[in-house]
């Protein structure tokens, strides 16, 4: 894909060989609150979806991506979703699988990337994402990248025994 090299990743579509990376990075419990997951998905149903991705983004109004470094490892996934052709306007999501790869940049790096493609590619006007509260890291890159808080969604998302404010950050292409 044209434009998805940084100097420190770049974005890569999903193929086939990433069945188990897949699989282990949507069984990471931590990340279910910001996915909405539930319960495990199985080797079977993540199968079934890599031989999917490679459906057209207007049809299926998502794409993921794999983050990798320069060396090829795979260290995160990126995310467009709910993607508006006719309002020009999609969600983005990011997540770094590894713990120790978090804080070197790749993340940010990965974003910019991707909402250049969104801006450039897709003629996006606006890109947004939701945070829950407390997601301080994800507050920061975002923020870092010129998103604005433009609301909260009250008692937006149960967990741990409560429930917690969901923020909306946008980037409006000018």
């Amino acid at each position: 894909m044209p434009g998805l090299r940084g100097n420190k990743v770049y974005l890569r579509a999903l193929e086939p060989e990433d069945l188990d990376f897949v699989h282990t990075v949507e069984n990471i419990e931590e990340f279910w609150e910001v996915s909405a997951t539930q319960t495990p998905y199985s080797r079977f149903l993540i199968k079934q979806y890599l031989e999917n991705a490679h459906r057209d983004i207007y049809d299926i109004k998502q794409l993921r991506l794999v983050i990798c470094d320069l060396q090829d490892n795979e260290v995160g996934l990126i995310d467009i979703f709910d993607f508006e052709p006719k309002d020009q306007r999609a969600a983005l999501g990011i997540l770094i699988a590894d713990p120790s790869e978090r804080g070197k940049g790749y993340g940010a790096e990965a974003l910019k990337l991707l909402c250049n493609y969104c801006f450039t590619h897709l003629a996006m006007h606006q890109v947004y994402a939701n945070i829950t509260e407390g997601n301080e890291t994800s507050v920061k890159l975002f923020e870092n990248l010129g998103f604005q808080r433009v609301g909260i969604k009250k008692d937006w998302t149960y967990s741990e025994g409560g429930f917690k404010d969901e923020i909306l950050y946008q980037l409006i292409n000018k």
